[in-house]
């Protein structure tokens, strides 16, 4: 078991980000610390004036972990990651979703100019941040645009009788609107602002600094305090922070860490550009394997055709076999992979980061794989006792624990509409998510559970029938999402396959809660097994969530369908744009006729015949 007491001692005093889980592994807490040891520390010792929501959060925590950093701004930024991803049961969450801004210079223009903007997309702008002090960003844009006098406003084109505006007059602007500016003159002024906000900020550091003592030595302590402002934002946003990478990257970064009884590999997920999370895997290397083999190997039985590869591969080691690798991957994802290490720039300086959170913690990954080891040779012991002994041997005829594979199914549909199949797969105790398969129920009409579960049981086992690679494996114990009558459906359809393996099937109490699990037509009390009770549950919730997200994701692609493909006038290109804009039809409900019509590609006829449509909707 996880050891709370022994795990804080060894907490690092630097800034980073924990994650608290609860007895199922769910992480139910996300929160950022300028000294990890300090703050997790907090939480387990007198609990005499925290809030009852702190207490109740504490009561529920069995384990954490945590990622460290290189500054608590950049902890800040992963801990916003991190709370979109998990939405944690005790953070406050933001509904709307609100992210960090960037400061966007619009490249694609003829004279560009420097914003705020809270979305980052392909429009050939050049984007810096996210940042998370907001003023920082404000002062630094109206200090460039007074600095460098940049066009502000957002017109394009220039009449001959075209009024310039009050910034040219008080000298805050160069008057593009004049013709007086040629563009290769304003480009050099963008490139001396691009050079500022790449962090080379010691020239206007400097400049302010001698103002604000030219003012405190005139007295005017009013001005100074404003230029030591301007100071400090400029340090603000010139800050280095690589939780976050320019643009919407996709990359794994895959890090070995050497432990008692093998090697642990790390693997660090950035998402959209955004550093998102991690997991670790134990290897069973040998003493002669170096790290480029470690990796090779990992990679080789952890990516599948049927997962999303990145176009990006980093590795903290040159690898002989990266060519070969690349093409194989390439494959796989139908668009090119690069696997690498990068020399220099932030995907380097985010590569030593998390290389040094490996080394930290490394003691953890040694505990906690030992720690899990103990897990299953239980559970594999609870199985045995419930569904029969089974003994497997090693290469020297010792007989160890059974790696049970384990496969579970659930239905999930609304009334009948949409009806879809889960099937998820847990093997050796461990969720291996790359065999997870999804169903389309496509025989069955309206809300029939058990003719549906027949379905995907035929269907999955006669795919193994004709060797399908992704089928081929068979389960020891087939667990499905309900009681006696689900079990007797898909025996029944195994019977007719000539497929002899056990169904069992997972019952919920009266507040749908795992309660025990039916075999050979009696119910286990699963309460008396502490242990394969929470086995059984986090099967349980897993196969749960996966139809019910796969469900939800059909359901949401019908209704974007039925509902703007009915509209006159909005082809696919507007219908695209307004999904992009709007996310869901409900905030398309929500707008306005002008801000329909503001839409990319959209125009007022098109936004009022849209707003009449969706008004009668309801």
């Amino acid at each position: 078991m996880f050891d709370i007491e022994k795990n804080i001692k060894r907490l690092p005093d630097k800034p980073g980000v924990y994650l608290h889980r609860d007895k199922l592994g769910h992480v139910i807490y996300v929160g950022k610390a300028v000294n990890l040891k300090n703050r997790v520390t907090q939480y387990f010792r007198s609990q005499t004036n925290m809030p009852a929501k702190v207490r109740a959060m504490v009561a529920n925590i069995e384990e954490f972990e945590y990622i460290t950093t290189d500054s608590e701004y950049e902890a800040l930024i992963l801990e916003c990651n991190l709370i979109k991803k998990y939405r944690p049961k005790y953070n406050v969450l933001l509904r709307d979703d609100k992210t960090y801004p960037y400061i966007k210079v619009t490249l694609g223009e003829d004279y560009p100019r420097v914003l705020k903007t809270r979305r980052v997309i392909d429009d050939g702008a050049e984007y810096f941040g996210p940042y998370s002090d907001v003023g920082a960003v404000n002062e630094t844009i109206d200090l460039i645009n007074s600095e460098y006098r940049l066009k502000r406003c957002s017109a394009r084109s220039f009449p001959d009788n075209f009024r310039p505006c009050l910034n040219y007059h008080i000298e805050q602007c160069r008057g593009i609107c004049t013709g007086n500016v040629s563009k290769d003159e304003y480009r050099k002024t963008i490139d001396d602002v691009l050079y500022f906000l790449k962090g080379h900020n010691k020239k206007m550091i400097d400049m302010l600094t001698e103002r604000m003592q030219d003012c405190s030595r005139e007295l005017n302590f009013e001005r100074a305090a404003e230029y030591r402002d301007k100071i400090r934002a400029v340090k603000a946003i010139g800050e280095k922070q690589k939780v976050v990478l320019g643009g919407e990257q996709d990359m794994d970064i895959i890090h070995t860490a050497k432990g008692k009884n093998g090697t642990h590999i790390v693997l660090f997920y950035v998402r959209n550009g955004k550093l998102s999370g991690r997991d670790s895997f134990h290897m069973d290397s040998s003493e002669g394997e170096d790290r480029a083999e470690v990796i090779e190997a990992f990679m080789k039985q952890y990516y599948t055709p049927d997962m999303m590869i990145p176009k990006e591969i980093i590795t903290e080691t040159e690898l002989p076999d990266a060519a070969v690798l690349e093409k194989w991957l390439t494959g796989m994802r139908n668009a090119h992979v690069r696997v690498y290490v990068p020399q220099k720039g932030d995907k380097r300086r985010l590569l030593e980061m998390t290389r040094r959170d490996v080394l930290e913690m490394l003691v953890m990954l040694d505990e906690r794989e030992t720690q899990r080891e103990e897990r299953r040779n239980i559970v594999s012991e609870e199985l045995q006792s419930v569904f029969g002994r089974r003994t497997e041997k090693d290469e020297e005829g010792n007989e160890v624990p059974v790696k049970w594979r384990i496969e579970s199914y659930d239905i999930s549909n609304i009334n009948g509409v949409d009806s879809v199949g889960g099937m998820v797969v847990f093997e050796d105790g461990k969720p291996q998510r790359r065999s997870y398969r999804k169903f389309k129920i496509r025989t069955v009409e309206g809300a029939d559970d058990y003719s549906s579960m027949q379905e995907v049981i035929y269907r999955r086992f006669r795919r193994a029938e004709k060797g399908d690679p992704g089928f081929t494996k068979r389960p020891d114990i087939i667990f499905v999402d309900g009681g006696l009558g689900h079990v007797h459906a898909v025996k029944e359809v195994l019977d007719a396959m000539g497929e002899d393996i056990t169904v069992a099937g997972m019952v919920k109490d009266d507040r749908h809660r795992t309660r025990g699990l039916i075999v050979d037509e009696e119910e286990i009390d699963l309460r008396q097994r502490p242990v394969l009770f929470r086995y059984v549950t986090a099967i349980q919730d897993e196969v749960h969530r996966f139809a019910i997200d796969y469900h939800h994701n059909i359901r949401n692609r019908s209704m974007k369908k039925s509902v703007l493909d009915e509209v006159p006038g909005i082809g696919e290109v507007r219908k695209n744009a307004l999904l992009k804009k709007f996310g869901s039809i409900d905030k398309m409900k929500a707008a306005d006729v002008g801000e329909l019509a503001a839409v990319d590609g959209m125009n007022m006829p098109a936004a009022e015949e849209l707003h009449k449509f969706l008004s009668e909707l309801g």
